[in-house]
């Protein structure tokens, strides 16, 4: 995601780290690094200078907090004046409501709808989709295959207009009910109106734009003639994964004022994230983002499973058998590279290094599979020959086996060392939990 502005803004970053002093030469060259990192992103050139000399003057103005270095202060004002120019995102409320997208031809509305039904699902509400766009073909096909695979009902017709009314009619009961409306090859007068006539009679709670990244800097003005036409509440960039301009897009959203809600993040189904100017700029520096690493983790484990599996590590009974649940975990969250990116340093990866540890995990998870139950969880009994046995039961090298039980050992020795009862008392209580 957006990896030569990402490379280019730590350039700059590190050039201010390693500085043995900073002074008014070294702020002026550091600030033209950022020019030409947002510009070389797509951010607009008058937003970028005008970000330049906000950032020139508070360097050279303002003074450091008590016990803040100069490096540090300055470095404080590059991420607050970056992660400004990206705007201020939002979340959707988890209750009951009406949502209705819009947004022109291919810009990847109709999965949307499919993101968000499966978001809400997740966290414990009933969804329902209804589909008012009648006029593409297979506008309706596509989004009830994608309600079959979600478990999401959807409700089609040949009007939009009145398969609106009859799905609010059908789905009273429901929580959220998305409406995923027609789209335009342009702005049109035809589009308005229908867009119109649908936001009368649904009367939704949201009204959400959903816009390809890969657009850039045209993203603005899309967002304010619809804002314009309807009053939109949020705005959803997709594509986010791959776009060079994904920088052009979010900073000419977010001049508008429109909130950013949504990122897509790639093609499946959950690749979809909330937008935090501060975590995404945080990605973008290589510093991580432990945060939505976090809810990653606890969307795909159950709560009760983490609380156990932290418990057991405190007590220093770390087994084989833990180990491969965390690995499944890990594996439900996605592609390595996506979850190299939530951690700090992850982006200094090598893509090759990264294609290998995902290999490597998929290999650890075949030879544990054939592991009987008690070398799960008693790793210690596993002698050469049943190291033998394993390894060709697996498919794999002997040395295979010896290198998961290897890196078990690593693994083992670092949970023992959170065997400091401070450190245990400050984990369980993030977990909600009592020693």
């Amino acid at each position: 995601m957006l990896k030569n502005l990402g490379e280019a803004l730590r350039g700059a970053f590190r050039k201010i780290a390693n500085a043995p002093f900073v002074d008014k030469e070294l702020i002026q060259e550091v600030v033209r690094d950022v020019q030409r990192a947002l510009i070389s992103g797509d951010v607009n050139v008058k937003l970028v200078l005008e970000i330049s000399k906000r950032i020139e003057k508070r360097a050279l103005e303002e003074k450091p907090l008590p016990g803040m270095s100069s490096r540090d202060h300055v470095i404080k004002i590059l991420y607050e004046e970056i992660s400004s120019i990206l705007g201020k995102g939002r979340e959707l409320p988890l209750k009951k409501q009406k949502i209705m997208m819009v947004g022109l031809y291919g810009q990847g509305k109709t999965t949307t709808c499919g993101k968000i039904a499966k978001y809400f699902q997740k966290r414990g509400l009933k969804v329902a989709m209804i589909a008012a766009d009648v006029h593409r073909p297979a506008a309706y096909e596509q989004l009830k295959q994608i309600g079959e695979k979600i478990g999401v009902p959807v409700l089609g017709g040949d009007d939009a207009i009145n398969v609106v009314k009859r799905g609010m009619e059908n789905f009273a009961k429901y929580d959220v009910i998305i409406v995923d409306t027609a789209g335009r090859h342009a702005l049109e007068k035809e589009l308005i109106e229908e867009m119109k006539e649908i936001s009368k009679v649904l009367n939704p709670d949201e009204k959400i734009l959903v816009m390809d990244a890969s657009i850039g800097q045209q993203a603005g003005r899309q967002a304010k003639a619809f804002n314009d036409a309807i009053g939109i509440t949020g705005v959803i960039l997709t594509k986010m994964d791959g776009s060079a301009k994904g920088g052009g897009a979010l900073s000419a959203v977010a001049e508008t004022g429109a909130p950013i809600i949504y990122i897509g993040t790639g093609e499946q189904i959950d690749d979809f994230e909330k937008f935090d100017a501060k975590r995404f700029l945080s990605r973008l520096l290589g510093m991580g983002d432990l945060l939505t690493l976090i809810e990653k983790v606890e969307e795909v484990a159950e709560e009760k499973e983490i609380g156990e599996t932290a418990k057991k590590i405190m007590s220093g009974k770390f087994t084989l058998l833990d180990m491969y649940e965390q690995m499944e975990v890990v594996t439900k969250m996605g592609p390595f590279q996506k979850i190299a990116d939530l951690l700090p340093f992850g982006r200094t990866f090598k893509d090759e290094e990264i294609i290998a540890t995902q290999e490597k995990l998929k290999k650890f998870r075949v030879i544990m599979d054939s592991m009987t139950k008690k070398e799960l969880e008693e790793p210690s009994i596993i002698n050469s020959s049943r190291i033998k046995r394993i390894a060709r039961g697996a498919g794999v090298e002997q040395k295979d086996v010896k290198e998961l039980i290897r890196q078990y050992n690593i693994s083992k020795k670092m949970m023992k060392s959170l065997s400091n009862k401070k450190m245990q008392a400050k984990l369980l209580r993030q977990l909600g939990m009592k020693m």
